[in-house]
């Protein structure tokens, strides 16, 4: 069974820094994080980058899509994959890797993602958790690397979560903790997949997911849940 920590940080430490940029990587370690969460998506000249949105605005101040700047135009703040990948090394974190492509670039994002990764992933580190919302993203990671753990990611668990993670051969699920029930939780652990949480900030809530069988919970304050369940 795939096995994680308690805690991941999301997007880096989300609660200390910008979010997926090397200065939240480093927060994450600083605050106890041993694994992070980031999202990869490709430039219009096929770079993988580290970026949740469609668009630059919320996050840099720029309005223009991610779909359509070369990677030599993004600001400094926005890290290549490449580069996140060389921080993981320095800081020894591991990663659940979410491939978050552009509309339309499914599959070429899970590819390039996973030829990045078998290029540039240090030995040194453990395996990485490829997740993501697309099915067609896990199917074209599990075509090209199938060596690669695989976690579907979905808001909320309906009846149609087992048949997908299946089609799929995921050894995870990972879940909006908000939305999560103790029935379905049980389901999830009982079928034997590893199940985590997102994106949970109280400790108190953190519990009682992990009371209900959740395996991983992905915050902004990892050291707030840490200490918390008292690791």
């Amino acid at each position: 069974m795939l096995q994680l920590p308690k805690v991941i940080g999301h997007r880096g430490a989300m609660a200390y820094a910008p979010e997926n940029t090397l200065e939240s990587f480093r927060e994450a370690a600083k605050h106890g994080a041993t694994w992070v969460e980031i999202d990869v998506k490709l430039t219009a000249d096929g770079v993988p980058i580290v970026m949740h949105d469609p668009s630059l605005k919320r996050t840099m101040g720029i309005d223009r899509l991610v779909a359509d700047m070369r990677a030599a135009e993004l600001p400094a703040a926005v890290p290549t994959f490449e580069q996140a990948i060389a921080c993981f090394g320095e800081l020894g974190l591991g990663c659940n890797v979410e491939i978050k492509p552009c509309d339309g670039r499914e599959e070429e994002t899970a590819r390039v993602t996973v030829a990045t990764l078998r290029k540039h992933w240090p030995s040194s580190l453990p395996a990485p958790l490829l997740s993501s919302f697309k099915d067609a993203s896990l199917a074209a990671a599990k075509q090209a690397a199938p060596e690669f753990a695989r976690a579907l990611l979905i808001g909320e668990l309906k009846d149609d979560w087992h048949g997908r993670a299946a089609t799929l051969a995921a050894a995870g699920i990972n879940t909006n903790g908000k939305q999560l029930t103790a029935p379905r939780a049980i389901e999830v652990k009982k079928a034997g997949y590893a199940l985590s949480a997102y994106t949970i900030n109280d400790p108190e809530v953190a519990r009682m997911l992990v009371a209900m069988g959740v395996d991983c919970i992905i915050t902004d304050a990892p050291d707030l849940i840490l200490a918390g369940l008292g690791r």
